[in-house]
């Protein structure tokens, strides 16, 4: 993950623990694969370069779902906060914003911040249950990845977001490689 994409995933979660009720993990992580899959299939580039995986609740970004458990790195614990919240069953962990912190716009394209905002007004009142039901619809990428547990912790790859009809498919593929190629030389040349 570069710098930037760090960025933008941190104030993407602050964004949503900010805009939408109840922000617990599963919810969570689902805004996030919502957010980076339809930005693929517009761009063929991610937005926090998050990898995902198929997990029976759905899509997961491990390496994320790892840092909810170890407790938030810094820059991350600067915005938010997890806090135990009371449901009808059980306790859930909910991100809140933290007082005096702020989001940083400038983190994102226009087009980021567009995809953003309507992802966090669509879902806004949804339960952690609806965002699974949402993200485990037939014939998508998750779906295509998990088909029936054979696919379990495997790697979502983002193409699979793209519909084999999707006429500008071959054009989004292009960009997306030529990306991962961008990322790629840099990443070397930090070296």
């Amino acid at each position: 993950m570069t710098k930037a994409q760090r960025q933008r995933l941190i104030n993407a979660i602050f964004y949503f623990a900010k805009y939408t009720k109840f922000a617990g993990q599963t919810k969570l992580l689902k805004l996030l694969y919502l957010l980076d899959f339809e930005h693929f299939k517009q761009t063929g580039r991610s937005v926090t370069g998050l990898e995902y995986q198929a997990w029976r609740m759905g899509p997961v970004p491990k390496a994320f779902r790892s840092e909810w458990k170890s407790g938030f790195s810094p820059d991350l614990a600067a915005l938010v906060t997890i806090q135990p919240e009371e449901t009808i069953h059980s306790v859930r962990e909910t991100v809140v914003p933290n007082e005096g912190a702020e989001f940083d716009e400038g983190a994102f394209t226009p087009r980021q911040l567009a995809l953003l905002e309507d992802i966090a007004t669509t879902y806004r009142d949804k339960h952690a249950q609806q965002m699974v039901d949402i993200t485990h619809t037939q014939n998508e990428a998750w779906d295509k990845v998990w088909r029936d547990g054979k696919g379990q912790n495997d790697v979502i790859p983002y193409e699979l977001s793209l519909a084999a009809d999707c006429g500008e498919r071959e054009d989004i593929l292009q960009a997306a490689n030529e990306y991962r190629g961008f990322v790629a030389a840099i990443r070397n040349a930090g070296h």
